[in-house]
């Protein structure tokens, strides 16, 4: 998670805090963020969606500017992958959406 998306999921989490009633249990920061994840209903109330998905091979081709020419296909998926590894092309999209202000990073 990048800096930027780490200071949203703490305004949200710090707003969470401060308006959960005394008659509730307030969850970690960690079990917020993993609620926040998991749970649609809880993510809209708070007003704070994080997604992760993995990248595609594709996708992280893309991302690498370099070596691949555009129309040349790479058969060895193995290889690909051993390649964009060794480069630190990442694996993972974040992205993070809290008022209406979205984030995106990769790792």
């Amino acid at each position: 998670m990048s800096k930027e998306q780490q200071e949203l999921v703490y305004e949200a989490y710090d707003r969470y805090c401060n308006t959960s009633s005394m008659y509730f249990p307030i969850w970690s920061q960690e079990q917020f963020i993993n609620k926040c994840k998991t749970n649609t209903e809880f993510s809209e109330k708070w007003k704070l969606t994080i997604e992760e998905r993995e990248l595609s091979m594709d996708e992280r081709m893309k991302l690498y500017e370099g070596e691949f020419t555009p129309g040349i296909e790479v058969t060895n998926d193995h290889w690909l992958n051993s390649k964009l590894t060794t480069r630190n092309i990442p694996t993972k999209l974040i992205t993070i959406t809290y008022n209406d202000k979205t984030i995106i990073s990769y790792e």
